[in-house]
C-alpha cells in the first residue's frame, strides 16, 4: 500500500508509478497490459492534450464511454491537472446526456465511438472541444456521425492535421496546486426517484474511501481485479479502479458486455482475486445455475429441505462456483444495493468469499463494509475508520431510525443546487443517508430499508417493502420482486422464472389460456406462502405478473417510481 504525501489522485498516481512501475496496471482481458510507468506517461500525454484546448483548473470535462483502460487514462488525466472530471453512465438517454453537458457548463468531453452518436447534436456554448477515446484524437468541429467513421479511418484531411499537431513539441501540462479539497468528480445519478442530482466529491473524499478500502480488503500490487461494472458510477469508479490504482494491482476489462459465456471465459483467463459486484450478478448465477441442480428432481428437492444435507450441497457448489472464478477469488465485493438473504445466507454455507459494504454517491461511496471472514449474516458491517455514523431519531422499541453520517468522505453538496444540499444535512452538519437501519452490540449496521419507501400499516406500523420483497425473493420461481401500497393495501410485482416453471411445472407448452391459468395460480399459491412468512400488518393483498424485467438504477435497484403508478 502505497502513503502519498496528499490525499490527491495526482500523489495516488504518482506515489503508485514510482513505487510499481513495471507491474500491470490496466489491461483488456486478452491484451497486452499498460505498466504504471506508462500509465503516468499516458496521463500526462492526454492532460497536455486537455491543456493545449485551455483547459484549466476547476474545468469540467465529461466522459461518456464503456469501461475500458482509456476511460481510466481520460479520468486520471482530467483530475491530476486540476480539472473535474464529470462521468456519464452510457445508458443515460441523449437528452439526459445533453442536459449533463449543459448544467455541468463542461468544456470538452471523451467519447466513445460507438456513443458518439448521443453527443454529436448537443447545443452547449461551453463545449468546444470532442476526444474520441478509443484513441484520444480531437474530433474536428462540425463532424457529424455519418463521417466519423470515415474520420477514425484517417480519409478526411483534417485527421493530418490531428497527427500533426500531435508531433508538435509540447510544452507540458502546467503545473497547478491540487489541494485535497479541490472538486475532483460531479456525479449525476438519476438514482431510484427520477430526479438527477450532480454530486460534487474532492480528491479527498475518493482517496480517503480508497485507502480505507484497502485496510479493510488487504488489496496489494499481486491483486488482479477483473472489470464487470460502469466505471462512471462512483461504486466502480472509486473501489474498482482508484483502490486497486492504489493497491499497485492490475485492472482488467471486458471489451463486449459481459455476457455469462464471455465472463466466464474471462475469469479462466484473468483468474481474478478480486472482483466488485451488485448483489443481481450473483443472484442471477445462484437462481438460474446452482439451485435448479437441487430442485430439478424430487428426492433431490426434499433432501435440501434438510439443513445437513443442504449445507453439504452448498459447500461443494461454493468449490465449483470458485473454480468458475479462476479459482483465485479471494475477495468478491457486494454492494450497491440489498443483497437476498436466500442467496447470502448460501454464500456462508458455501463459503464463498464474499463481503458486504454500504455507502452512497453522497460519501464516494463507501461508509460501512466488512472483508470476507468478519460478515455477519444481514449486515453490511461496521463503520469505516473515521466514519461517524449514528441513528436518527431512533424507535424506542426497536431501535430502528435515519442512518446519519459525517466522515472525511462526505460530498461538498449537490452542484448548483443550496437548496437541496441544505435538505440533505442536519443544521450540525450530518449527511442524511435517506436510508432506515439499527446497530447490533457490536456496532454492525442492518439496513431496514429506504425512509421515503415505509408504509405505514393499519395501527401505525411501520411496513418495509424490502423485507416482503427477500421473502418474495426467497421462492425459487421469483427472480426479482417490488412491493408497494395502493388503497391502503400492499400489492406486488414479481417477475418469475420462467425457464424454471416450465422446467418443475411445464405449462409453458400449454395454450395460452392454460397457460394464464398455471401463472395466476402459482401467483395465488406464493401470495398464500409468503403471507404466512409475514406479520398480520405486513400480508400481501395481491401479486402481480411483472412480464418484463423490471428497469434498473446502474447499481441496479428497481427504479420504483415506474411502477408505482402503472
Amino acid at each position: 500500500m502505497i502513503k502519498p504525501e496528499k490525499m490527491t489522485l495526482e500523489h495516488i498516481l504518482s506515489a503508485s508509478a514510482e513505487k510499481f512501475p513495471d507491474n500491470p496496471a490496466l489491461s483488456y482481458v486478452d491484451g497486452k497490459p499498460i505498466t504504471y510507468r506508462e500509465l503516468q506517461e499516458k496521463v500526462n500525454h492526454v492532460s497536455q492534450l486537455l491543456a493545449e484546448q485551455g483547459i484549466g483548473k476547476g474545468d469540467c470535462v465529461a466522459i461518456l464511454s464503456e469501461s475500458k483502460p482509456n476511460w481510466g487514462i481520460a479520468f486520471l488525466a482530467i483530475t491530476t491537472m486540476g480539472a473535474v472530471c464529470v462521468p456519464i453512465l452510457p445508458d443515460f438517454h441523449p437528452n439526459a446526456v445533453h442536459h449533463i453537458i449543459r448544467h455541468s457548463e463542461s468544456r470538452a468531453i471523451f467519447v466513445s465511438d460507438s456513443l458518439y452518436s448521443k453527443v454529436v447534436d448537443v447545443e452547449s456554448n461551453k463545449l468546444h472541444s470532442i476526444f474520441l477515446i478509443d484513441d484520444f484524437h480531437l474530433v474536428p468541429k462540425k463532424t457529424r456521425k455519418e463521417k466519423l467513421d470515415e474520420l477514425v479511418r484517417g480519409r478526411f484531411k483534417e485527421i493530418k492535421e490531428l497527427r500533426k499537431s500531435a508531433r508538435k513539441e509540447r510544452k507540458g501540462t502546467p503545473k497547478v496546486n491540487i489541494k485535497e479539497d479541490d472538486l475532483a468528480q460531479i456525479i449525476y445519478t438519476s438514482g431510484t426517484t427520477g430526479h438527477s442530482k450532480g454530486v460534487m466529491l474532492t480528491h479527498k473524499n475518493i482517496v480517503f474511501t480508497a485507502l480505507k478500502t484497502i485496510a479493510i480488503v488487504g488489496s496489494n500490487e499481486n491483486d488482479r481485479m477483473l472489470s464487470i461494472l460502469p466505471m462512471s458510477h462512483t461504486y466502480e469508479c472509486t473501489l474498482g479502479f482508484v483502490t486497486p490504482i492504489a493497491s499497485g494491482s492490475g485492472i482488467y476489462y471486458l471489451k463486449k458486455p459481459p455476457t455469462p459465456r464471455l465472463l466466464l471465459d474471462a475469469m479462466q483467463i484473468v483468474k481474478p482475486t478480486i472482483m466488485c459486484s451488485v448483489p443481481l450478478v450473483i443472484e442471477k448465477i445462484y437462481k438460474t445455475k446452482i439451485l435448479p441442480q437441487f430442485t430439478h428432481k424430487f428426492i433431490l428437492r426434499n433432501l435440501y429441505k434438510i439443513n445437513t444435507v443442504r449445507m453439504l450441497l452448498h459447500k461443494m457448489a461454493g468449490k465449483k462456483l470458485l473454480e468458475s472464478f479462476g479459482g483465485k477469488l479471494r475477495v468478491f465485493a457486494i454492494g450497491g444495493a440489498s443483497l437476498t438473504p436466500e442467496v447470502e445466507k448460501f454464500l456462508r454455507e458455501a463459503r464463498f468469499p464474499y463481503a458486504i459494504g454500504y455507502g452512497l454517491t453522497e460519501t464516494a461511496p463507501l461508509i460501512a463494509g466488512t472483508p470476507p471472514d468478519k460478515t455477519k449474516f444481514r449486515s453490511t458491517g461496521p463503520a469505516l475508520p473515521e466514519v461517524q455514523l449514528k441513528i436518527d431519531n431512533p424507535n424506542p422499541n426497536t431501535g430502528e431510525g435515519e442512518i446519519i453520517v459525517k466522515a472525511p468522505n462526505v460530498m461538498l453538496g449537490y452542484y448548483k443546487d443550496p437548496e437541496r444540499t441544505a435538505e440533505t444535512f442536519t443544521a450540525d452538519g450530518w449527511l442524511k443517508t435517506g436510508d432506515l437501519g439499527v446497530f447490533d452490540e457490536d456496532g454492525y449496521l442492518y439496513i431496514k430499508g429506504r425512509l421515503k419507501n415505509v408504509i405505514l400499516g393499519p395501527s401505525g406500523e411501520n411496513v418495509y417493502p424490502e423485507e416482503i420483497e427477500a421473502v418474495l425473493n426467497e421462492n425459487e420461481f421469483v427472480l426479482e420482486s417490488l412491493v408497494y401500497e395502493r388503497n391502503k393495501q400492499l400489492i406486488a410485482r414479481v417477475h418469475l422464472n420462467y425457464d424454471l416453471i416450465d422446467q418443475q411445472l411445464n405449462c409453458m407448452k400449454e395454450a395460452e389460456s392454460k397457460v394464464r391459468q398455471c401463472i395466476q395460480n402459482l401467483l395465488e399459491t406464493l401470495r398464500v406462502h409468503v403471507n404466512e412468512n409475514l406479520s398480520a400488518f405486513a400480508k400481501l393483498s395481491k401479486i402481480i405478473e411483472q412480464t418484463e424485467p423490471f428497469e434498473k438504477t446502474p447499481t441496479q435497484k428497481i427504479k420504483r417510481y415506474l411502477y408505482l403508478e402503472s
